[in-house]
């Protein structure tokens, strides 16, 4: 493959998204207890987690900025226990530095700096997480998030988007993932090849072309395109 760009989905493929939102859902939680005693008293842990993800829902024209769906979603929250719209910025702030301590998988920086002094290293999410807070942005070239690019993936906009930036032809660009439809068949569809994340090594049942590259994980990646 002439590969001379490589763009990682974050969550679920650099690191396991599952435990981070649990834990920044509880420190949330917590804070809400300390000082909007009100909401905490209403909605417990768990029916408040039941109670966003009902809201979200409903709202799936919005998912591509889930920042704003949370804030939105926050307003709602507020008003329901008699609170005003103050609460919204330190609550989001709140969850959202917890959102972003995350535990890399193994081996992940060190598959990033041996990658990154052969091709333009970029990230493509749908979520909000946030590689400079992270620690990790100097690692990438480019972020695109669903937020800037005003789609989520699978959506082609957002691939071109990345493609835009990086400068690249479709064709020497190599996109990562964990997702089989978001990342692997939304990235193929604009002509990218792809690499499928699959730590449990899954049959490919999604249709369509399979990935380029089938990986346990992103660590395996130095091997499979750098010379030996």
């Amino acid at each position: 493959m002439n590969i001379r760009c490589i763009t990682f989905d974050l969550d679920d493929t650099l690191w396991d998204c599952a435990p981070v939102i649990q834990n920044a859902e509880r420190i949330f939680h917590d804070w809400l207890t300390a000082h909007y005693p009100r909401i905490a008293q209403r909605h417990g842990l768990e029916a408040m987690v039941r109670h966003r993800q009902a809201w979200f829902a409903e709202r799936r024209h919005l998912h591509y900025d889930m920042t704003r769906l949370r804030k939105h979603w926050l307003r709602i929250l507020a008003a329901q226990s008699g609170y005003g719209d103050e609460l919204v910025e330190p609550a989001f702030r709140v969850f959202w530095e917890a959102r972003n301590q995350v535990s890399l998988y193994d081996d992940v920086l060190e598959t990033l700096d041996r990658l990154r002094g052969h091709f333009r290293i970029g990230a493509i999410t749908n979520g909000n997480a946030c590689v400079h807070h992270i620690g990790i942005g100097d690692r990438f070239d480019f972020v695109i998030t669903s937020a800037t690019a005003g789609v989520a993936k699978p959506s082609a906009r957002i691939f071109t988007a990345a493609l835009d930036e990086a400068g690249v032809e479709a064709s020497q660009a190599l996109h990562v993932g964990d997702d089989a439809e978001r990342d692997v068949r939304g990235a193929a569809r604009v002509g990218m090849r792809t690499a499928w994340v699959n730590p449990h090594a899954l049959a490919w049942e999604s249709g369509g072309s399979p990935p380029d590259l089938t990986l346990r994980s992103v660590s395996e990646l130095p091997a499979r395109l750098l010379p030996r």
